[in-house]
């Protein structure tokens, strides 16, 4: 039987909340490169390959929410699900310093049968998720590197992404967080919030469906304990800033 190219839990739960994870894994199925990008064994365990210690997060977040969650289970280095399909950054061959040497011969064939294999799949099992209810609420988890290669640290311990298209939830978040005192909050850090064909563009401000996405940084969620911690945390503030928003 072929493993699917993605995770579902709770998939019962009966919670407004979908949490969604684009990059929870940095696994490289055995028909790309027979399971190897040709990148080293510590570079795979780098945030070039997956978002560290999002998939703890997204687990048991989506259990405290009582919602279903759907994570990926393919590195974003073999093809990125949180790009659109005509994205220029779909299929990396270059990241945060580090050459893809496996990608570097794709061409537009083998992007259309990782899309079939892996990107389409995801997306479309997302969706499934998402029309369980009319009234769904995404809440995308995602996590960051304190320093990208050649840069300043970041000082932000999460920051909240959002498109101007539809900001209600995110900055009703953002209020909240503001609001621990012990909280360094990024609005539109550590990357800017709107991308056309991104997950959250493709499922929720193209359907209108309430989003937010939330970003970690990963020192802080690499252990169990850091995954729980915050799973703990968020999910009051998520339940706080919905009912705000009265979406």
């Amino acid at each position: 039987m072929t493993k699917q190219p993605f995770e579902i839990t709770g998939a019962d739960r009966p919670a407004r909340w979908l949490v969604t994870c684009d990059h929870a894994t940095n696994r490289v199925p055995d028909c790309i490169g027979g399971g190897s990008l040709g990148i080293s064994p510590a570079d795979m365990e780098r945030h070039i390959a997956y978002d560290i210690g999002a998939a703890g997060v997204t687990r048991r977040l989506a259990e405290r929410l009582n919602a279903p969650a759907i994570l990926s289970d393919f590195s974003r280095l073999v093809i990125d699900p949180n790009r659109g399909e005509d994205d220029p950054t779909l299929v990396m061959k270059l990241y945060d310093s580090t050459i893809i040497p496996v990608n570097r011969s794709v061409d537009a064939a083998e992007v259309e049968r990782r899309l079939n294999a892996f990107h389409r799949p995801y997306h479309d099992a997302l969706e499934g998720l998402a029309i369980r209810r009319s009234d769904t609420v995404i809440c995308a988890v995602h996590s960051f590197t304190p320093r990208l290669f050649g840069r300043d640290d970041r000082p932000w311990q999460v920051g909240i992404l959002y498109s101007h298209l539809d900001p209600k939830l995110s900055l009703a978040m953002l209020e909240r967080l503001r609001a621990e005192p012990d909280l360094n909050v990024g609005e539109n850090e550590p990357y800017g919030g709107h991308l056309d064909g991104d997950s959250i563009d493709k499922h929720a401000l193209k359907k209108g469906r309430p989003n937010v996405l939330i970003e970690i940084r990963h020192d802080l969620i690499r252990t169990e304990d850091g995954q729980i911690a915050w799973a703990d945390r968020l999910a009051p503030i998520l339940e706080a800033a919905l009912a705000d928003t009265n979406l």
